[in-house]
């Protein structure tokens, strides 16, 4: 994809307003802790898990809590702060994580609003305190397109990475994995890390996504819990022990062909897109017609859409900005030159130049029809399941042969790719997110 942002840092954002989001947490039961008009702080409780109390979710910024957003049912959905010019932070206990035992380390990580980095695989939920892991995964790459680049994001923060290992490592009696880009040299930031096994990994996407890793390292049986972390994350609690404070400020990628200039911007998670002044162009022209901006809090794969009101959400790294694909092409389906065109397929001449980069939007180019066995899934799907058949089982409703299939080492990333090239435009991921709903219910 054309778009990926220049190894250079933009303009950091005027304080303005920073939106928690319980509904970015997969099956929270959230627990409203403020009301409107409230003083925070940096690392004061915002809400919790209604049904793990102790599991918080602490506020990024100090500020006023500008508004409260519920939908449907009372449901909440938004907690919005008005930031303050400088950013107050509660001040936390230093202390070297090689002086603490376990509890102490998750005491500390559960008091700071730290936790909910953890997460746990099944299901990619917030880890479950109480659970031991078998072992704890750390992807120090994306793969996913135009992700942020790790290497020039967190050159800074290795020191704190160390930390945060230090810190996780009272967690499992098992092992951690780091998992690095290509074969790892002594030149990588992450090379010097200690305390972990040093995993290399190459390829293309998925390749850098924790559930490929897992599947070809270490699969998850029916009963085991894998826990896994971003290293932007492990920073964060690297600077809890170190500085005493919750610090999750991150370096961002914003991405994509609609950026105005893609950069590296340093931002809170819940910034506003409105906060980014003009870093997207308000939409374009295709086949001379005018179509709008879409605005990506996440990767084009499995980011979701938040427009111009919308805000980072909490796993975010990036931005990416796309054409919306709400334009119509004559006779689109039969024309046989068409340059401007990535396919998966031979149906354009793309495969003739594998190293051109395209103008992507949003057009499905199609609509859904009929589910069909093609053998496209497996060959994007670097992963020991059957995917496809996966997929027939949740639809099907039938558990046992979910289990049996691997829904234990899934989620929607994983499957990213199988919506991107199905020809029958079925909505993967959505199905995907309905069996891990469906097994949480059924095997709680």
């Amino acid at each position: 994809m054309k778009g990926s942002a220049a190894l250079k840092m933009g303009q950091e954002p005027a304080p303005g307003v920073i939106v928690m989001k319980p509904t970015d947490f997969r099956a929270l039961t959230p627990k409203l802790l403020v009301k409107e008009g409230d003083i925070v702080k940096a690392g004061t409780p915002v809400f919790i898990d209604k049904f793990k109390p102790e599991v918080c979710f602490t506020s990024p910024c100090s500020g006023t809590v500008e508004s409260i957003v519920r939908g449907e049912k009372r449901k909440l959905l938004e907690i919005r702060i008005r930031q303050d010019e400088a950013i107050d932070y509660i001040q936390f206990e230093r202390v070297k994580p090689a002086s603490l035992n376990r509890e102490g380390v998750v005491n500390a990580l559960l008091e700071s609003g730290l936790w909910p980095s953890i997460i746990q695989r099944p299901y990619g939920i917030v880890a479950n305190p109480a659970d031991e892991p078998r072992a704890i995964f750390v992807s120090a790459f994306d793969s996913a397109p135009l992700a942020p680049e790790y290497e020039f994001t967190l050159k800074e923060d290795v020191d704190y990475i160390q930390a945060g290992v230090d810190a996780i490592s009272h967690l499992t009696k098992g092992k951690i994995y780091f998992c690095v880009k290509g074969a790892y040299t002594a030149s990588s930031i992450f090379a010097k890390v200690s305390g972990v096994e040093l995993i290399s990994v190459e390829g293309a996407h998925p390749a850098g996504n924790v559930g490929v890793q897992i599947n070809n390292i270490a699969p998850i049986g029916k009963g085991e819990v894998v826990w896994t972390i971003n290293p932007y994350f492990l920073a964060a609690i690297g600077k809890l022990f170190v500085n005493g404070v919750y610090d999750v400020s991150r370096i961002i990628a914003v991405a994509g062909d609609q950026a105005t200039d893609p950069c590296y911007i340093k931002v809170l998670p819940g910034v506003c897109v409105e906060s980014l002044g003009a870093a997207f162009k308000m939409g374009g022209s295709v086949f001379g017609q005018d179509v709008a901006t879409r605005v990506v809090s996440g990767n084009a794969l499995t980011g979701k859409s938040v427009g111009t009101e919308g805000s980072l959400g909490f796993y975010d790294f990036q931005f990416t900005a796309l054409l919306e694909g709400d334009y119509y092409e004559s006779f689109g389906w039969c024309k046989p030159f068409r340059p401007s065109k990535f396919s998966i397929q031979r149906s354009y001449f793309s495969w003739l130049t594998p190293k051109k980069k395209y103008a992507m939007d949003t057009n499905l180019n199609g609509g859904e029809r009929a589910f069909v066995v093609t053998g496209l899934y497996e060959k994007v799907v670097p992963m020991d399941i059957y995917p496809v058949y996966l997929i027939k089982a949740i639809l099907a409703g039938d558990i046992d042969k979910m289990e049996q299939l691997g829904i234990y080492e899934v989620v929607e990333e994983d499957l990213a790719l199988c919506e991107y090239i199905c020809p029958s435009k079925v909505n993967v991921q959505q199905i995907v997110a309905k069996g891990i709903e469906t097994m949480i219910k059924e095997m709680a």
